[in-house]
């Protein structure tokens, strides 16, 4: 019987796993490969596939795993690089607090807040055992969340010490049934923690007398605790707590895989990164042809995480229906679960960009939490260009009890802009410019735009850029949506 042929085309850049050069470390660009139409024709012996297409359709279906691999890593392999960054670069401990005061410091963090100090902490249960958090009785806000990025307890204001000040134990997953009297016992999902806060505020020396006061340290450590050091980032240093690129994506979800349990919704993951010589408790030790696919599927699959977060295809994701501005958090609980289903698009969107979540951040009750809007096209749906000029109107009374702010990020980095202004943010804090009408209008532009200094922050040329939005006490005119913002326009 004469041979048939088809050809395969969704995911025909698999062929570029065999022109990949070299991995690419933690800083590099993804690595460019190759793709080859021809290296796609898979073979027919009648109505199966011939003998010599087995190892094509193989690599394919490694592929196409290892991409979506990719996209359920993101929120792990995000914290576990953050980790790393304040472990060996800044030299802290599980039992330190790092302070992110001012831009520098903030350069690094997915789409921090340039307007507010962020303190943070990872905890190494593993190392600690059960762990002790002591906060002070003050005005703050703060959180603790798993390694998934799941929220797992809310300390401060909101929490159950309602701002007054309390002891929390964090409690490895493989212990069962602690108790301690006393304490708010917090049982956690996985080994490693991050725990951060804010202080509200606005005086800094109110934040550094309630620093002073917080505590971390190994419960079996009670009687007699090592201080708690607070550390800024070093300065001058370059740094990056996004995830990595090309190979050193996979190392560090390999590596990260090893300290924590398997969650029992991600079984089947464990079973693709197994085909890709990924296996807990084994090293990280891939063959030539598993490097190469990682290699390619960490490109395609960040390419696909882009797409999935800068234009989104979620139902009812825009604030406005006639504007091009998102709901940045759409994920609609913080365990990430839905009706018959668990939120993996979602998830992948929000935390390729972002990191950290919290039912405050997505407030549905006027005057308290935040609302975040983010934009990532200009009014004609283009991305939008460092090498342009835009302008942006703020109409007057924005629906924030607090403050509201406007930062803008590297769409490469999802990080702080990194401009020669050294400033990302226009917000109501800041002394801007103001029309007759009470609206402000905003500059966004290689060059600021003469007598409107004030109002503008700096782009770059050669990289894109997105804005979020963020309203601080959200007020009932954000949610009836009786107040609207127009999108950012080109400057003509």
């Amino acid at each position: 019987m004469k041979s048939k042929h088809f050809f395969i085309t969704a995911l025909s850049s698999l062929i570029l796993i065999f022109g990949c050069k070299k991995a690419a470390t933690e800083t590099e660009k993804p690595v460019a490969v190759q793709v080859s139409d021809s290296g796609t024709e898979v073979k027919m012996d009648g109505e199966l596939p011939s003998k010599e297409s087995i190892a094509l359709l193989f690599d394919q279906m490694d592929f196409q795993q290892a991409t979506q691999t990719y996209l359920w890593g993101l929120p792990i392999v995000a914290f576990a690089q953050w980790q790393q960054q304040q472990y060996k670069t800044f030299k802290a401990t599980s039992n330190d607090l790092i302070l992110y005061n001012n831009y520098n410091d903030r350069l690094g963090i997915l789409t921090a807040n340039a307007t507010t100090p962020y303190i943070v902490s990872f905890i190494d249960l593993g190392a600690n055992g059960p762990t002790v958090i002591e906060m002070p009785p003050g005005h703050t806000a703060g959180g603790l969340a798993d390694f998934w990025q799941r929220e797992q307890a809310v300390i401060g204001e909101m929490g159950p010490d309602k701002g007054k000040g309390g002891k929390y134990i964090l409690v490895p997953p493989t212990m069962k049934d602690f108790r301690a009297a006393g304490y708010f016992i917090v049982p956690c999902n996985t080994v490693n923690m991050f725990f951060g806060f804010r202080t509200l505020d606005p005086d800094p020396k109110v934040t550094q007398t309630l620093l002073k006061q917080v505590k971390i340290y190994p419960y079996d450590k009670r009687a007699n605790p090592a201080p708690t050091r607070v550390i800024s980032p070093p300065a001058g240093k370059k740094w990056l707590g996004i995830q990595p690129s090309g190979i050193a994506y996979w190392e560090r979800l390999h590596a990260i895989l090893q300290e924590e349990p398997v969650q029992e919704r991600d079984r089947f993951f464990m079973s693709w990164l197994k085909n890709l010589g990924i296996e807990k408790g084994k090293p990280f030790a891939p063959d030539e042809r598993q490097k190469k696919i990682l290699i390619a599927a960490a490109q395609k699959g960040e390419q696909m995480a882009m797409a999935n977060s800068f234009e989104k295809r979620f139902k009812d994701v825009k604030h406005w229906p006639d504007k091009k501005w998102d709901y940045v958090m759409i994920i609609k609980d913080p365990s990430q679960h839905a009706d018959n289903y668990d939120e993996f698009f979602e998830r992948t969107s929000y935390f390729y960009e972002a990191v950290t979540y919290s039912k405050a951040m997505i407030s549905k009750t006027p005057n308290v939490g935040q609302a975040y809007l983010g934009s990532y096209f200009d009014n004609n749906g283009n991305w939008l260009d460092g090498a342009k000029n835009y302008t942006l109107t703020i109409p007057a009374n924005p629906p924030a009890v607090n403050f509201w702010s406007i930062t803008i990020y590297d769409a490469a980095t999802r990080c702080l802009i990194d401009n020669a202004q050294q400033n990302a943010d226009l917000s109501s804090r800041k002394d801007l410019l103001k029309n007759a009408d009470g609206s402000v209008d905003l500059y966004f532009g290689p060059k600021a735009p003469v007598g409107k200094e004030k109002n503008w922050v700096q782009t770059l040329p050669g990289k894109h850029w997105f804005t979020y939005m963020r309203f601080y006490g959200p007020t009932k005119a954000y949610f009836d949506k009786s107040w609207k913002m127009d999108d950012i326009k080109e400057a003509r």
